[in-house]
């Protein structure tokens, strides 16, 4: 990660702040979000039943995919943070649109760019990320995302 001036984030709109490591999504992870909220469908954790749907196996949910940005952000070298940072929260979602399903054994990263910087109070930037959630070898990604954070000078 890059600290920033919080004076010179503007600067960084519209900037480009790469890709995070890959991550793999096996059984083991999608079961245990499964029971983490009690999503037990059968084309998440059913391998025998979801072999019969156009997938050919289970899939990833979604909000799997989806909490997983905070771990991919925390990935990027070029990922930017304002300088003094106190604390980071989210503060949700413009946009977010699940583009296609993740099979299980495909491994995701995150490509990030900083669409807007807005200090909304007296040391609290809010920031606009787009993010896309590429699937390795496929060529639609995931997901895209516009997400709000909030951080605390």
């Amino acid at each position: 990660m890059k600290m920033v001036a919080p004076a010179d984030l503007a600067s960084h709109v519209g900037k480009d702040l790469g890709s995070s490591e890959w991550f793999l999504i096996d059984q083991a992870r999608i079961n245990a979000f499964a029971d983490a909220t009690l999503d037990h469908q059968f084309i998440h954790v059913n391998p025998e039943m979801a072999k019969a749907t156009p997938f050919g196996g289970t899939i990833a949910h979604g909000y799997l995919t989806v909490a997983l940005l905070p771990y991919l952000q925390a990935t990027m070298a070029d990922m930017i943070m304002p300088e003094g940072l106190k604390m980071g929260m989210n503060y949700g979602f413009d946009k977010l649109r699940f583009m296609a399903p993740v099979k299980v054994g495909k491994r995701v990263r995150a490509h990030a760019k900083l669409l807007d910087a807005t200090e909304r109070k007296p040391g609290q930037w809010l920031l606009k990320f787009e993010y896309s959630i590429e699937i390795e070898g496929e060529e639609k990604p995931a997901l895209v995302a516009e997400w709000l954070l909030m951080y605390f000078v």
